[in-house]
């Protein structure tokens, strides 16, 4: 399984980013490009420690699910979002970008940066876990975008 740790994942995924544009139509969802952006910045704040998003009763379900949802599949489409990451305001694409540029550096830097163990709704999360879900949504976003 890819995970966002491996240095040609990472060239892969700012690649795809690069082509990105403001206007790329969303395949699915409800999300223009820049608010996908905005949700996948602080989505990816989650392991840093940056954001802190409690656990919800729903996480029971989570811990069930999380091999499956970390295995060799893409996410599916119209996957639930917590309300913590759902981005429905009017964002700037530039602007949105260079933030997801900075975290998506931040992240670059590997496993050292991941202060958090515990996710939300899959529960205890190794370095690898991190890896493989970071990889993974942001893979769902930007095919979401055709890119």
């Amino acid at each position: 399984m890819p995970t966002f740790f491996d240095p040609t994942v990472q060239a892969s995924l700012h690649t795809r980013v690069a082509t990105l544009r403001a206007d790329a139509p969303a395949l699915w969802g409800r999300m223009n490009a820049a608010q996908m952006l905005a949700h996948c910045t602080s989505t990816m704040k989650m392991p840093t420690g940056e954001v802190k998003v409690k656990a919800g009763f729903m996480s029971l379900l989570g811990r069930l699910l999380k091999k499956k949802i970390l295995g060799d599949q893409p996410f599916r489409h119209g996957a639930p979002t917590d309300k913590a990451f759902v981005v429905a305001d009017t964002r700037e694409f530039e602007v949105e970008k260079a933030r997801f540029l900075d975290m998506f550096q931040t992240l670059t830097h590997g496993p050292s940066v991941i202060t958090t163990h515990t996710h939300p709704f899959f529960g205890p999360m190794t370095d690898e876990d991190w890896g493989v879900l970071l990889f993974k949504h942001l893979d769902h976003h930007l095919r979401q975008f055709g890119v």
